[in-house]
């Protein structure tokens, strides 16, 4: 396994972590996770309030001891944005508790997704007070942030220079984000990416277009060395449901060096295949036809529609696009037959793309009935 330095926090972080939302089957399956991980070499750990038992469960672990001491991991939860600084002073305390902990190696504020969100912790007597008074009370030793806004929103975030880590979504299908990337690293900060499988692909489970396209690598590899290739990144999350799923992250924990030939290859056949696959229907994601009216998210939508008509990628598409509407400001935006063929967005489009038919095409093949969240 190899470690990076996490930003300023200087913590030593391997460059892989394990998320626990997955992995909460049982108590058992849990443990059995964790000690594969760590005996693996992960020695980051990460949770959330929200995350069903994950806390109470990683707290009962913990104390039931493992294979290596406490001191040897670090433990990261994530808490809600809140205006009230009591609010996050019971979850801080609540959480500890759970945890069995005595401090918190870092807490991230869980999804600043909106201005409303960030404005909150701009507030003298917002949650950020309540993670202050924590930070000096030896309560917690880093604050950080998640995010799933959009890219703006993200920056301005960064620049508010209250956190010294972030949490990301960034991955070869998905990479708006990478001037969030570039921010975060000039203010040396942690960078860990999150769901790098599951929100970057559904990698898991491939189509068979696209496990062709990355051949000799696994979509999960090679996208494991799209990020570990860059040297800004610190470590990746990987959300194991149980001790059998680190086969992939095995093969690469020791690669984190730049592109070789072979895979900067695949890489290029992949955006090859994109283009000549789509041809004229391709969207760029210049994000210039936005804000649409009926708050329709149009680059979400095609970027969705890319994958799918490129890659087969139609799972995923689906799994990710009945999220519309129905995941709040963690995935906003209204579905594609919300289109009223005002226009507005074309004169816009430097591609001159059919925007309104994309939209239709695109609720066509992937609308589905809504999932329950987690927190729900």
């Amino acid at each position: 396994m190899h470690y990076r330095r996490f930003g300023k926090t200087n913590l030593l972080l391997s460059v892989f972590s394990l998320g626990t939302m997955r992995c909460l089957a049982s108590e058992e399956n849990a443990k059995a996770t964790l000690e594969r991980a760590i005996s693996l070499g992960i020695n980051h750990i990460e949770t959330a309030r929200g995350y069903g038992k994950s806390e109470e469960y990683l707290g009962r672990i913990l104390k039931s001891g493992l294979s290596v001491r406490r001191e040897q991991l670090y433990v990261t939860t994530k808490l809600s944005p809140t205006p009230d600084a009591k609010t996050m002073q019971t979850w801080i305390d609540e959480s500890l508790q759970r945890l069995q902990l005595d401090y918190l190696d870092c807490l991230a504020i869980h999804g600043i997704n909106t201005w409303e969100h960030l404005n909150w912790i701009q507030q003298p007597e917002g949650c950020m007070k309540a993670v202050r008074e924590a930070i000096t009370e030896g309560k917690v030793r880093f604050v950080g942030f998640s995010t799933h806004a959009p890219l703006d929103s993200i920056l301005a975030t960064l620049d508010t220079d209250e956190f010294d880590f972030v949490n990301l979504h960034y991955y070869y299908f998905f990479q708006r984000n990478a001037p969030a990337l570039e921010r975060a690293m000039e203010k040396d900060m942690g960078i860990f990416i999150i769901s790098p499988v599951d929100k970057g692909g559904q990698l898991y489970a491939p189509p068979e277009t696209l496990q062709k396209l990355c051949h000799p690598f696994s979509p999960v590899e090679l996208n494991y060395r799209f990020l570990l290739s860059d040297s800004r990144i610190t470590t990746l999350s990987i959300g194991a449901a149980h001790p059998a799923e680190f086969t992939e992250m095995i093969e690469v924990r020791d690669r984190a060096i730049p592109l070789t030939d072979a895979e900067t290859a695949t890489l290029q056949q992949l955006e090859t295949h994109l283009r000549q696959t789509l041809n004229t229907d391709l969207c760029s994601q210049c994000h210039q036809c936005l804000p649409c009216p009926e708050a329709i998210n149009i680059p979400e939508i095609l970027r969705l529609r890319n994958l799918a008509v490129a890659y087969d990628m139609s799972e995923f598409g689906q799994y990710r696009y009945r999220m519309f509407e129905n995941a709040g400001h963690w995935f906003p935006g209204k579905k594609g037959n919300r289109c009223t063929d005002c226009g507005d967005c074309l004169p816009r489009c430097p591609q001159q793309l059919n925007i309104p038919a994309l939209l239709r095409d695109t609720h066509q093949r992937l609308n589905g009935s809504p999932r329950r969240r987690l927190w729900q």
